[in-house]
């Protein structure tokens, strides 16, 4: 099982510089920071005395090409390969309908590498379009996401395609993880790093570079969607229900060694969130700050707002809002 260190999330960082957007971060209303808090009770935010004066950022990485933070780790993945000189004329190929074959298929079109997508026949035609627009070739494949994933594997051993995995790669997690460099050349006395997990690549490439700089990570996860946080129970990985409203995004049915490995560091911590409290931090980002994030990213708040995690007077938190590919239209109002 690789361990994945801060060099390998330095050297990802100078890989995807040119390649990828830079994170903006911007600071975010405390309630109890000011008088007018209580005005935010309704909209899901811990008010009243109890409320730390805390400062509160939202690192706003739903704005990365494709709509999310897996931007990074395709971009590293194939420039990694190539590098080595591991890049197959039959290009790369992943099995994903959600934000890692959207990541895949545009890093592939800006290296000029041939991405072949596969997806179960139910995949909605608007991820498929949208696959197509980032030059992929889409397949279709059974009807479960398990038999894509098969077909996927069996065109990687007949072409030598190089597979990619949503999440569970060292050069995936790692490029996930330069978001902290990214972060901390704009909050440099950041204490605490937010982030929503799956099967995890994103915190292990963010709990790598926290780590090194002695960042305290918060690991989010919906009460009925917690592949880490039950694994860090059991002390391995185990395989757990899904079934939260973050699901498309979150629902991994186990986090990877590397997450529970990372999840190991003293500053790590680990909490659950109501998939209630999930849609009312969604909600609240839209009213509040007109941010339209998919729920995956609203996980992540909801850790914060919702008192899973209570930041201590003066703390300095980052919140990472790492994807936005949803249906705006849920959001109403």
């Amino acid at each position: 099982m690789h361990h994945l260190s801060y060099g390998d999330v330095k050297t990802a960082a100078d890989r995807v510089a040119d390649r990828v957007r830079p994170v903006a971060v911007v600071r975010a209303d405390v309630a109890g920071a000011d008088s007018g808090a209580d005005a935010d009770v309704g909209a899901g935010v811990a008010a009243g005395p109890a409320a730390a004066e805390y400062e509160l950022f939202f690192a706003l990485e739903f704005m990365q090409h494709t709509g999310s933070f897996k931007a990074r780790g395709a971009v590293n993945f194939l420039v990694a390969h190539r590098e080595r000189g591991e890049l197959p004329e039959a290009g790369v190929t992943i099995a994903s309908g959600g934000n890692a074959g959207l990541a895949c298929a545009w890093a592939a079109r800006g290296l000029g590498v041939p991405a072949t997508v596969f997806l179960p026949e139910t995949a909605p035609q608007l991820k498929i379009d949208r696959l197509r627009s980032y030059g992929a070739e889409v397949r279709l494949a059974g009807v479960e996401y398990a038999d894509a994933a098969a077909a996927c594997e069996a065109f990687a051993a007949d072409t030598g395609a190089l597979p990619s995995h949503a999440y569970d790669h060292p050069l995936i997690a790692a490029g996930a993880g330069t978001l902290v460099e990214e972060i901390r050349s704009q909050v440099p006395l950041v204490d605490t790093v937010v982030v929503s997990v799956g099967g995890g690549g994103l915190f292990a490439g963010v709990a790598a570079a926290a780590e090194h700089h002695g960042i305290r990570v918060v690991a989010v996860e919906p009460e009925r969607c917690r592949a880490l946080n039950a694994a860090l129970e059991a002390g391995r990985v185990v395989n757990v229900t899904v079934d939260s409203v973050a699901a498309d995004a979150l629902g991994a049915r186990r986090a990877t060694p590397m997450a529970l490995s990372a999840a190991g560091h003293r500053n790590v911590r680990s909490v659950l969130v109501s998939d209630e409290a999930v849609v009312a931090a969604r909600r609240g980002l839209w009213e509040r700050y007109r941010l339209a994030v998919e729920n995956a990213a609203a996980t992540a708040v909801a850790g914060v707002e919702g008192a899973a995690y209570v930041p201590s007077a003066g703390e300095r938190v980052v919140v990472v809002l790492c994807g936005g590919n949803a249906d705006p239209g849920e959001l109403g109002g």
